[in-house]
């Protein structure tokens, strides 16, 4: 009788081994076995993995381990998103070459995710900074080029002065350079671009088939896409300004163009260029414009500001009414024309812009049923449904029949033999710009020939090798100041040519890295055979940050691999998961400027009178307790899984990740909730060895009837509700199924140690503590191997089938009825689930609850609903 504690930390590795040594998790791209994807969005090679990864890979591993067991040839591996500024600003900060600081990381990284028991397919394993892997995508650029999906040309761009680079609109706070602190400038810079917006229609379309995706991914999708219909109009200008003598403009609602009061443009429109080349003023305020975020966060909490550029515009529908044309610093070039009419009554931005400069505000749809002579707009405008006033002939209609009529009037009305307005379909997504001016990237395999223009270069000349003898000496791209790698003949002429310095957004590595691991080994970037059997992604896991930018790049991915015969479908990933965040409270001392942020391990928590306080260990000094924030090194509440792993083993990090909560929801990690886990841990540790001696050699069989029924009733309950819940990501329920089991045993497998079993409860009891071990092996694999060993198994859990449970035994004999008095529930009858409708009146009658609230009468009717209820009408 085994009596000795689970010791994880010296087991743990011995099973690991034993898997590696059979090669267990190895994917065969050949083997007959229906095939399963599954896929853990890959990391970044920070140096250490964080507590947020465990959750994350723990979810992908025990669907994998599940799905191998249930029969199929899974495939579940690992890779490095290994390019990015991170690296050049380590090179920078501690003299140390990108490379060599990535791959120092990545060594680290695979070491603490091999702690964690993952089984995952390390042969297949390669980092976008890997020669062999951007070798391929450099391959895949040259198949879009030639499809014409690439383009190159000119974008008002963020720059950083001091770090002389390109940075997102998310990148730009207040103004300012996220890491330099530089006041940013807008700049024009000629870069390339994949034409994702070729495909706006068809990614939008195609979310309506992903019905494995949240919903709220697949809106966060469509949002961006942003579909709108509306009508492009032209307003004549009163004075021509330079020959141009008309302004277009797109509105979604031209139902309100009686409403308009003013117009606004970009900074960077033609119309503001030229005006500002007579005037100083507005020069001086296109200027600061420029210096302004232009995220669409940036642009919400801005000031609206603005400048009359003395430009006046002449309505359509009235020759004697012009309006005033301003730049605005909300109205961005990328959007649109670049131009929008103002109508300050159904747009808050547009009130706030005409309160502050004192341009009219008229109301132009009102709620149904309003009093018009009582309905104004103030200080907030009015963006619901209703009927047109104070708008002529289009007074009364609702605002969809105005629409269509101002667009059916303005498309008969001519400038210059056009038409004043036509329809028109828009988009809010943007072609994808890929041009980054840095190092550590993908070099874009292009060459800039003065007499033959932009040229690729010659696959066979590939790949454009990211050379090693760079300086990190001073901000910018070292590739534009290396002395010899820019350098290159001219493939078409021969003449001297220079390399693109540029390399590609991080983003297109992780764009089609899925696709790659299908056969890693292949010449080209996927084999489509294996890409065709593999994909897409049976599921994918991800944190919710994701949903737009990397899951939208690659959707237009798989399209162009797609036209250029890479890939045989249009969707990448079939079904997709968001887990929720592992969040811990923070601790912080002192106040204003000398606070300080502590880490968990330097705090020490008591329960004072029912009050939680946090003691400083070093200096003993009460620290505040913070809210549950997600994990940041900038406030240190953050968990190393080692600390876990290392006092508790993996498989108590794996069980809590999974169990305190649904896996689309955060987690609060907690030092009491992993010290439960471990705990459960040693439990089942207990009941398995202690009755494992007694058990040996025992025939596992089901029963159906006494205590022995009992137990296999309960097993293959578990076993069925275990399997759902894996089938739904549903974690946290199938481990509340386990707790039940673990429950359920406990007295019977006592009882069998004990000698206290008859032959007919040790076989149930023997096969129910099977089923045990094999429900918790997708979670807790290394414990599911110990236990197995002493139960006598000379396999591996890990390389046996997923059992089968009895449908006989799943179902309930008796069922549980609630009974009501006239409507009211008074109590519950549990009768057999086959029980007539006589045999159930006859029961509920003589129920004590029942006969008391007849008080001696007989009842007027008994309504039974079968299975579900009963009332008695008194």
């Amino acid at each position: 009788m085994a009596t000795e504690r689970y010791n994880p930390r010296a087991l743990e590795p011995k099973w690991q081994k034993a898997w590696d040594a059979k090669k267990l998790f190895e994917a065969d791209n050949d083997d007959p076995r229906p095939k399963y994807y599954v896929l853990e969005m890959f990391p970044y090679p920070s140096g250490r993995i964080h507590i947020g990864h465990t959750r994350n890979y723990t979810m992908g591993d025990v669907v994998a381990r599940y799905k191998r067991a249930k029969g199929f040839n899974v495939l579940h591996p690992m890779g490095w998103d290994a390019f990015g500024m991170p690296a050049e600003n380590a090179a920078m900060q501690n003299k140390v070459h990108p490379k060599d600081w990535t791959y120092q990381n990545i060594a680290a990284m695979r070491e603490q995710l091999k702690v964690m028991g993952l089984s995952l397919d390390w042969a297949r394993e390669f980092a976008t900074c890997d020669v062999d892997y951007y070798h391929r995508q450099q391959m895949l650029f040259l198949d879009f080029v030639e499809k014409r999906l690439v383009t190159r040309k000119s974008s008002k761009v963020n720059w950083d002065p001091e770090d002389m680079t390109v940075l997102a609109n998310e990148q730009v706070i207040d103004g300012r350079g996220w890491r330099s602190g530089a006041l940013v400038e807008q700049r024009e810079l000629t870069q390339w671009f994949f034409k994702i917006t070729d495909y706006a229609q068809d990614l939008l379309d195609s979310l309506e088939g992903l019905n494995e995706w949240p919903e709220k991914v697949k809106l966060m999708q469509a949002n961006w896409i942003g579909r709108s219909e509306g009508l492009l109009i032209r307003w004549p200008l009163a004075t021509p300004v330079d020959g141009e003598d008309e302004l277009e403009v797109y509105t979604t609602r031209p139902d309100t163009i009686f409403g308009a009061s003013f117009m606004a443009v970009a900074a960077d429109h033609p119309l503001a260029k030229k005006a500002a080349e007579s005037n100083p003023a507005l020069a001086k305020f296109i200027d600061e414009v420029r210096h302004m975020g232009t995220s669409v966060a940036a642009l919400e909490t801005a000031e609206k500001r603005g400048f009359d550029t003395g430009i006046r515009v002449v309505h359509p529908f009235d020759e004697a009414w012009t309006l005033p044309v301003y730049v605005a610093n909300f109205v961005l070039m990328e959007y649109g024309t670049g131009a929008i009419f103002g109508c300050p009554s159904g747009d808050q931005r547009d009130l706030d812009f005409a309160n502050r400069y004192g341009l009219p505000v008229i109301p132009v749809v009102m709620p149904e049923g309003e009093n018009q002579g009582n309905f104004q707009i103030i200080d907030e405008a009015y963006v619901g449904d209703g009927v047109m006033i104070n708008s002529r002939f289009l007074d009364g209609m609702k605002p969809d029949q105005a629409f269509d009529e101002v667009a059916k009037l303005l498309e008969q009305k001519t400038i210059g033999n056009r038409p004043v307005a036509e329809r028109k379909v828009n988009f809010r997504l943007r072609d994808w710009g890929i041009s980054r001016q840095r190092y550590w990237g993908c070099p874009i395999p292009m060459i800039h020939c003065e007499d033959c223009g932009v040229v690729p270069v010659p696959k066979a000349d590939l790949p454009v090798r990211l050379p090693d003898d760079i300086e990190f000496d001073r901000p910018g791209n070292p590739l534009d100041r290396h002395p010899t790698w820019r350098h290159v003949k001219c493939p078409q002429c021969g003449k001297d040519a220079r390399r693109e310095t540029d390399t590609m957004d991080t983003f297109v590595d992780s764009s089609w890295y899925f696709a790659r691991f299908t056969a890693p080994w292949a010449n080209d970037p996927t084999d489509p055979k294996a890409a065709t059997e593999w994909l897409p992604v049976d599921q994918y896991i991800g944190g919710i940050e994701h949903a737009i930018l990397h899951l939208l790049y690659s959707r237009f991915f798989t399209r162009a691999m797609r036209e250029t015969g890479h890939v045989d479908l249009a969707e990448p990933f079939r079904g997709l998961f968001t887990q929720g965040m592992v969040v811990h409270e923070t601790y912080r001392v002192g106040s204003g400027s000398n606070s300080r942020w502590l880490a968990p391990s330097e705090v020490r928590l008591e329960d004072v009178d029912g009050n939680r306080r946090a003691i400083e260990i070093a200096t003993g000094e009460e620290a505040v307790i913070g809210p549950l924030e997600k994990m940041s090194k900038s406030k240190k509440n953050t968990v190393s899984p080692e600390e876990i792993t290392d006092g508790y083993g993996a498989d108590t990090a794996r069980w809590f990740m999974l169990s305190d909560s649904p896996p689309e929801r955060d987690v609060e990690w907690t030092d009491e909730g992993a010290a439960g886990a471990h705990r459960f841990i040693q439990r089942i540790w207990r009941l398995v060895s202690t009755a494992a001696e007694s058990l040996a050699g025992i025939q596992p069989a089901a029963a159906r009837e006494g205590e022995a029924g009992t137990v296999s009733k309960a097993a293959h309950k578990a076993l069925k509700s275990v399997g759902e819940d894996i089938e739904k990501l549903a974690f946290n329920r199938a481990i509340a199924r386990i707790y039940e089991l673990a429950n359920a045993l406990t007295t019977p497998l006592n009882e069998a140690a004990e000698g206290k079993a008859d032959p007919a409860l040790k076989a149930a009891c023997r096969q129910a503590v099977d089923i045990l071990v094999h429900l918790i092996a997708p979670v807790m694999p290394h414990l599911a191997e110990e236990c197995w060993q002493t139960l006598g198994g000379t396999d591996l859990v890990a390389e046996r089938p997923w059992p089968v449970y009895d449908p006989s035994l799943v179902v309930d004999s008796e069922i549980v009825l609630p009974v009501q008095v006239n409507g009211k529930k008074r109590g519950d009858l549990t009768i057999a689930r086959d029980a007539d409708q006589g045999a159930v009146e006859k029961a509920v009658l003589a129920l004590d609850f029942v006969q008391k609230a007849l008080e001696g009468k007989a009842p007027r009717k008994v309504i039974i609903v079968p299975q579900r209820i009963v009332n008695v009408v008194a």
